[in-house]
């Protein structure tokens, strides 16, 4: 290991990971982030893994990492008691008893645009890629009015702090000019005007989108920058889908691929014993979908996305008659779709911290055996 030695604080390193992939992104079912130890605690090693499990714990003692950060949550479904007789109360006793945080990062960074789902993409040299299921509601609209001098400023903020994305667009906003009214009251400090006489100033309306979960970032950037003593602004939710956030991924090949080398690759890309999937269509394939983990629920968005081949895992046998020859469904398994999420953790990470201890697992945590 060549890296410094040095500490971290977790919440340092939880705050790295959450700001690629918000905890907000996660489905309601989910039970992703910090699952056991003190958030004060400092990190001296990091260990990634996909699940966690007592040997994934052995592992992280032997390397002294004191912070395991996985994909799957510790502890997903809830618990009434901790006596060791299942495989989560012996994992949480053990890292209990080590001294050992349990943090992960589940349905948030499935969700997220550069997470699992455009990891995989990449290994299938897929282009043009976008968001398969975009999610709703997760957009807000500010508008606030600026003195014409300071409109430049205050959008300039903005865009910084994350607003003005529409599409591969940035620094998108709407501006028009007009006059505000205000009265100043005796105490105040107003930017132009006097003390108790009706004012009115030129000024820039100045309308633009950002995500919901970048809300308070963006309202601290706008008071920051605004000359106003009392800044007035709106907020409000926006219908449209959000196309950086959602479930699955679709894209291309550069070319059409002959359908049996294409599941040669596809075999040989994410390791796997063998490959499910329900009757070739078609002889060459084009258009791809993906999913990783348990990507089911995402078939008919695939077919009407268009997708020549649907892959993931853990589909069921009644839906592989569900598809009706609209497109191949390829079933890899469930740990083999998501088996490169952890080289997203460790970009993360050593993007900000390159001199920090982080290590890959070496132990495969796939319960699945085949013959």
């Amino acid at each position: 290991m060549s890296d410094v030695e040095c500490k971290m604080k977790l919440t340092e390193i939880i705050s790295i990971i959450e700001s690629f992939a918000p905890l907000s992104y996660q489905d309601s079912y989910d039970n992703t982030g910090l699952a056991v130890g003190d958030i004060n605690t400092e990190v001296s090693a990091v260990l990634l893994c996909i699940d966690v499990t007592e040997s994934i714990i052995d592992e992280a003692i032997q390397l002294g990492a004191n912070l395991v950060i996985s994909h799957h949550p510790a502890i997903f479904q809830p618990l009434h008691r901790i006596t060791g007789t299942s495989h989560a109360e012996r994992v949480l006793l053990s890292a209990i008893s080590n001294k050992i945080t349990l943090y992960s990062a589940h349905t948030n960074l499935d969700n997220v645009f550069e997470g699992v789902n455009q990891k995989i993409c990449h290994k299938l040299g897929l282009i043009k890629t976008k968001i398969l299921s975009p999610a709703q509601q997760s957009l807000r609209k500010l508008v606030t009015y600026v003195p014409l001098t300071f409109a430049e400023t205050v959008r300039t903020a903005l865009f910084n702090a994350g607003a003005g994305h529409i599409g591969g667009y940035d620094s998108c906003s709407f501006n028009v000019n007009g006059k505000g009214s205000y009265r100043a009251p005796e105490g105040s400090t107003p930017f132009t005007g006097e003390i108790g006489k009706l004012h009115f100033e030129d000024e820039t309306r100045i309308e633009t989108v950002f995500p919901a979960v970048l809300k308070t970032k963006i309202i601290k950037a706008l008071l920051k920058v605004h000359p106003y003593e009392e800044v007035a602004y709106d907020i409000f939710p926006v219908e449209n889908y959000f196309e950086m956030a959602g479930s699955g991924m679709i894209g291309d090949l550069n070319k059409p691929e002959d359908t049996l080398n294409f599941l040669n690759h596809v075999k040989a890309v994410f390791n796997c014993k063998m490959l499910r999937h329900s009757r070739p269509i078609q002889s060459t394939v084009k258009k791809v979908a993906v999913c990783g983990g348990s990507g089911s629920f995402l078939i008919q968005k695939a077919i009407s996305a268009g997708a020549d081949v649907f892959i993931t895992g853990d589909v069921k046998y009644h839906q592989f008659f569900d598809i009706n020859d609209q497109l191949m469904v390829v079933d890899i398994g469930h740990y083999e779709s998501e088996q490169f999420t952890i080289e997203i953790l460790y970009e993360i990470l050593k993007k900000k911290l390159p001199n920090f201890a982080v290590h890959f697992s070496s132990t495969n945590t796939n319960p699945i055996y085949y013959l």
